[in-house]
């Protein structure tokens, strides 16, 4: 059996869901033909058991490439800061401190003070911020570069990890 890398097998994951839904079409397209009364149809290019034969090749193949990237992103770990995390929690830390950064970016463009206008007739009312806007600027550059590095390890960690799979039919 071929062996790829994880960072190849999740590749290969989108390249075959494509082909999926590919095929899925190409069936659906010679499913039926249009006619005239007494005329017969001209076949089609594949008949529709070879796309059929061929669509749950593709299909079983993404279910066993699913099965062992799920396996490798839980079995493999990244180092980050003091600990080590498995690849999938790794990948949700990630996203969540790029949520963190455009969080505290959005915070940082607000003004420290600003009037209100058409809440009270006669009274001046103003919207004060209850943080300092510079420091949570800062803090979203910091969340962000966490976010890169550990994207980065990801990255690295998914060249390194192999998996039991055989892409020749693909490439």
């Amino acid at each position: 059996m071929g062996k790829i890398n994880l960072a190849e097998g999740v590749k290969l994951k989108s390249i075959l869901t494509k082909r999926i839904h590919e095929l899925t079409e190409e069936m659906q397209r010679n499913a039926f033909v249009l006619v005239e009364k007494g005329t017969q149809p001209v076949p089609a290019k594949r008949p529709l058991e070879a796309i059929e034969r061929e669509l749950e090749g593709v299909r079983k193949d993404s279910r066993t490439l699913d099965r062992l990237i799920y396996r490798a992103n839980v079995d493999n770990e990244v180092a980050f800061g003091d600990e080590k995390l498995p690849i999938v929690e790794a990948i949700e830390l990630a996203t969540q401190l790029r949520a963190k950064a455009q969080l505290y970016k959005n915070l940082s463009l607000s003004n420290k003070e600003e009037i209100q206008y058409g809440y009270a007739e006669g009274t001046v009312i103003y919207r004060l911020a209850t943080f300092d806007p510079e420091e949570y600027r800062k803090k979203a550059e910091e969340a962000e570069r966490q976010a890169h590095k550990l994207s980065n390890a990801v990255n690295a960690k998914n060249y390194s990890v192999t998996l039991d799979f055989d892409d020749s039919s693909y490439f």
